[in-house]
């Protein structure tokens, strides 16, 4: 009982939280909910409910085939209570889980949930964005945590300026017609004193060259034929690979040749396997990129204390405080530091 009422109480919170931050897209006015979903205050817009989700945008666009994708494997990824997305949530974007406790959290691109369920599991209230109809699949996830999502443009997002105490987007801002224009359109809703982490393709591997060449047609093809087709050529890409290995002295070799010229997905979990290279061949819009343009991003947004995740490509940032909270905080950390002096 103890536990369905503070879940009740975490929704409540975060369902009063959004109706506070929520703007209209078309005239940024505020919106009132209704029966039906939301709609602005001033101009009027409509932003309906459907299947759960609050829509505002008119369809998925460019983003149709991870719609397809996380309904077809729409638990695949979810490791409820298990270490694998906490490792590479925490790898990606160097977010450890006390910084995020009580915390109003966007997901950008929040998939089928993958993120957003680490981040509640870590005590965030999380509001999660997707442009595809995967959304639906997020909501259906995580029904019983302090998580809503909304179907919405990173371009155009529903949400007043400096909303957000934490921004992350894992894997998902390369998959944009422009990546440096949704990263920075980003920033203008975090806090003063806010983290905002991303992880994204790496452009200092050059592996994926084939992978280019193909992926001229596979993201012009169907998610649902390249599934079927990818069901039979990864299994057999695989065993070719593992066989290959085991020939003595230039297995190894030919084996890469084989990976380098066909670029699959190797790890050893059948589905995984499956999903992961759906996902690199699918999406219509993919881009790699490098640390020293994307520090570019982050100091032409102002923002400071940069570092780098363990994994390639992943950067973290910060908003500065406001010189008023900059005083504050440092009054904070003389008091701390004369206490410690005291206390030996």
């Amino acid at each position: 009982m103890y536990m369905a009422n503070t879940e009740n109480r975490e929704q409540s919170n975060l369902s009063a939280d959004l109706r506070a931050i929520l703007r209209c897209t078309a005239c940024r006015s505020r919106v009132e909910e209704g029966a039906q979903g939301y709609a602005c205050v001033s101009c009027g817009k409509k932003f309906p409910l459907v299947r759960g989700v609050y829509r505002f945008v008119d369809g998925q666009e460019y983003a149709a085939s991870f719609g397809w994708q996380w309904h077809r494997y729409s638990k695949t990824q979810l490791d409820t209570g298990g270490t694998i997305s906490d490792e590479a949530f925490r790898k990606r974007t160097g977010i450890r889980p006390q910084e995020l406790g009580g915390k109003l959290i966007l997901d950008v691109g929040c998939g089928m949930g993958r993120f957003a369920e680490v981040a509640t599991r870590w005590g965030a209230r999380v509001v999660g964005i997707d442009l595809s109809a995967a959304c639906e699949v997020a909501a259906r996830n995580l029904g019983d945590r302090p998580f809503v999502a909304l179907q919405a443009d990173v371009l155009n997002l529903p949400f007043a300026p400096e909303s957000f105490d934490c921004i992350y987007s894992i894997g998902v801002l390369h998959h944009t017609p422009n990546c440096e224009q949704a990263f920075k359109s980003l920033p203008q809703y975090l806090k003063p004193g806010g983290t905002i982490a991303i992880w994204l393709y790496s452009g200092y591997n050059k592996w994926y060259r084939f992978s280019d060449i193909y992926r001229k047609v596979t993201r012009r093809t169907s998610p649902r034929v390249l599934n079927a087709f990818f069901s039979v050529a990864v299994p057999v890409l695989y065993r070719l690979d593992r066989g290959l290995r085991v020939v003595p002295g230039v297995g190894k070799p030919i084996a890469g040749v084989v990976h380098h010229v066909f670029p699959v997905n190797l790890r050893p979990e059948p589905e995984l396997r499956l999903l992961d290279t759906l996902d690199w061949y699918a999406p219509e819009y993919q881009s790699k990129h490098t640390y020293e343009e994307v520090f570019r991003w982050f100091e032409a947004c102002g923002l400071d204390s940069l570092t780098v995740g363990e994994l390639t490509l992943g950067m973290r940032g910060r908003k500065p405080l406001r010189t008023g909270q900059r005083l504050e905080e440092d009054r904070q950390l003389q008091a701390v530091a004369a206490g410690d002096a005291r206390n030996p």
